[in-house]
């Protein structure tokens, strides 16, 4: 139990510490793309081609055409956070709190009211209106924004009501993930997606037979990606279904590597001590002990483990802020007040703030009265509220669904990209301030956390 709570501690930190880079990435764009100066940079920026060529292979394109570096972050860095998602997710089904129905229930069901409420409000809302494609923007909970906000009421919230937004977030991922691959899909490439088909099957085959070398999963998985990009089904879908492939069953059981720890450990006899502290440069044999342990240690993680635990840094401190400082940049000359009170930023600001709280609210209060699920261990009811209402900030994926909907270069679908980045950045900071409020007035106080 010991073990659980540290590495959800530790999952909750490097999530938390993201949400301050994301804050301040996200600051950054609204200042440098409003400064005079720096507008037709920031703008132009993102148009420069990229490229990664071997002859006239380039890995970098799509449909033969060079990926802009905004494509590549949206369509390649963004795999990779979704390649982590998926890792996520797979931990969380075998071992996390996914493995458990009666554990998973809550946050699951409270995930369902709270992606099938925004949609709705959304879709009344938009009903017969230009940007009734974006019902999917207001699905999303932004995990690093919410456990962010709650770092900042430090040690009086309850690990039991950050495990379950965790695993509500997760799951939210979930059901993004499958709106991306249904309905964000253009014309397939049957010849490319059976390549890449091919290369799929090729990691699965090697998961059974207990590779472990990443450089085959990243190696394979690339061109997964590649296929997934240039045959038309979005390529971030690629990214989870590469990390569903990664193995999570390690070389070596804890058992074995213990022993292994022992044996070699054993070869270091007592009279030797005074012997090592003086000693510069191991011999041929205590550099071989040492290696072997090296090599089990190596071996006792699982694939799966090993690269979320590395990927984590990688996506929270780099990609996700790299992805909300290209995409959050709104730029404020030219719009009016009165375009948050009618159009598409209202509807997402309701959808997000109001549905979000609805939804996880009301369907988890009807499961908890139901007997089907507990409430979360530190939690009562208005703090369940408080929860629900930080489910509202949908920032990152909620912006990669607004780029999907608005973002094919259309004059007119333009302004609307603008318009929901608004209503997002709104929605999230009044999800993200309300949320707070209600936490800090019904939490203990400093000092009287629970234990």
């Amino acid at each position: 139990m010991a073990s659980v709570l540290y590495t959800a501690r530790k999952t909750l930190r490097n999530y938390a510490n993201g949400g301050n880079v994301l804050i301040f990435a996200t600051a950054l764009a609204l200042i440098v793309v409003n400064v005079p100066f720096f507008t037709d940079f920031y703008n132009s920026l993102w148009t420069h081609e990229l490229a990664l060529q071997v002859g006239s292979f380039n890995l970098f394109s799509h449909h033969g055409h060079p990926m802009s570096i905004m494509a590549f972050i949206n369509d390649a860095l963004m795999a990779l956070f979704f390649f982590s998602v998926g890792l996520e997710i797979k931990r969380e089904v075998l071992v996390g709190e996914l493995s458990s129905f009666r554990n998973a229930l809550l946050p699951i069901v409270a995930a369902i009211g709270g992606m099938a409420i925004p949609v709705v409000i959304y879709v009344l809302m938009a009903h017969n209106t230009n940007y009734a494609d974006g019902w999917a923007i207001p699905m999303a909970t932004d995990i690093a924004f919410s456990l962010g906000v709650l770092a900042m009421l430090g040690n009086r919230v309850p690990v039991g009501l950050k495990i379950f937004l965790t695993t509500l977030a997760v799951v939210d991922d979930i059901g993004g993930i499958l709106v991306i691959a249904i309905f964000y899909s253009g014309s397939i490439d049957f010849t490319l997606l059976l390549w890449a088909a091919g290369c799929i099957l090729l990691l699965v085959i090697g998961g059974y037979l207990g590779i472990q070398s990443k450089m085959f999963y990243a190696f394979f998985g690339t061109f997964v990606w590649f296929f997934f990009l240039n045959a038309g089904i979005h390529p971030t879908i690629a990214g989870v279904i590469v990390a569903f492939t990664i193995p999570a069953k390690p070389v070596y059981a804890p058992k074995n590597y213990i022993k292994t720890i022992r044996k070699n450990i054993g070869y270091f006899s007592h009279e030797n001590d005074e012997q090592l502290q003086s000693r510069t440069i191991l011999s041929k044999d205590q550099m071989n002990w040492l290696k072997e342990i090296e090599s089990a240690s190596d071996k006792v993680i699982s694939p799966l483990q090993d690269m979320e635990d590395t990927l984590h840094p990688l996506v929270n401190y780099i990609i996700v802020p790299l992805f909300a400082f290209a995409n959050a940049g709104i730029f404020f000359g030219d719009m009016e007040i009165s375009q948050l009170f009618h159009g598409i930023a209202p509807a997402i600001i309701i959808a997000l703030v109001l549905g979000k709280f609805i939804g996880i609210f009301s369907f988890s209060w009807l499961t908890i009265k139901l007997g089907l699920a507990p409430m979360p261990e530190g939690g009562n009811w208005p703090r369940l509220a408080s929860v629900s209402m930080l489910g509202g900030i949908g920032f990152t994926v909620s912006l990669f669904i607004a780029n999907l909907s608005f973002g094919t270069g259309d004059p007119v679908l333009s302004l609307l990209l603008n318009d929901s980045k608004l209503g997002i950045l709104i929605a999230s900071l009044l999800a993200g301030v309300l949320g707070w409020f209600m936490l800090h007035i019904t939490l203990p106080k400093e000092g009287e956390a629970e234990e």
